[in-house]
């Protein structure tokens, strides 16, 4: 299942550039280090965040920060039928945050090791964004957010864009 997700998440068509092209995303150059940061600058995430991306309803919930961290999940449900979830964590680490997340089929079988994780360190806080390394959250007004984060595969990085309104 998880060969045939990556299959379709590559094949939707995003335009490919060179990472110095993506126009909404931040990387770290090497040896760069993170900038000072708490979570008061991501508190208008919390939440419960609905859209449209892979074909079919991709849906966030975050939970308000308490204990130096907010926790979200994430669902893709295409034909009626959850794809795969995703566990997040963005958490104040040695004074700057750090973004982590793990896949997980329909079934909760994870995609990586029990100890891996994918790991997005922080590049730069602005205003109404917060860009990690290859992912950067938007506020685009009380009830929107939008979502960008590096899809690669080999050479190729494309700019993938999840657009969220508030659910209530």
């Amino acid at each position: 299942m998880k060969s045939l997700l990556c299959a379709v998440l590559l094949a939707i068509s995003f335009h490919a550039v060179a990472k110095n092209e993506l126009p909404n995303l931040r990387f770290l150059a090497a040896g760069q280090q993170s900038p000072a940061a708490d979570l008061s600058a991501l508190s208008w995430l919390a939440g419960h965040w609905q859209g449209n991306a892979f074909g079919g309803l991709v849906e966030e919930i975050w939970a308000p920060a308490v204990g130096g961290s907010m926790m979200g999940a994430f669902k893709l449900v295409v034909d009626n039928q959850v794809r795969f979830y995703e566990i997040e964590t963005i958490s104040e680490e040695n004074g700057t945050l750090v973004f982590r997340l793990k896949h997980f089929n329909s079934d909760l079988t994870g995609w990586e090791a029990k100890h891996d994780s994918v790991v997005f360190k922080l590049v730069e806080v602005a205003e109404n964004r917060v860009y990690f390394d290859g992912l950067t959250i938007e506020k685009v007004s009380d009830n929107n957010i939008t979502m960008y984060v590096a899809l690669e595969n080999g050479d190729t990085v494309t700019e993938g864009v999840f657009a969220y309104s508030r659910h209530r």
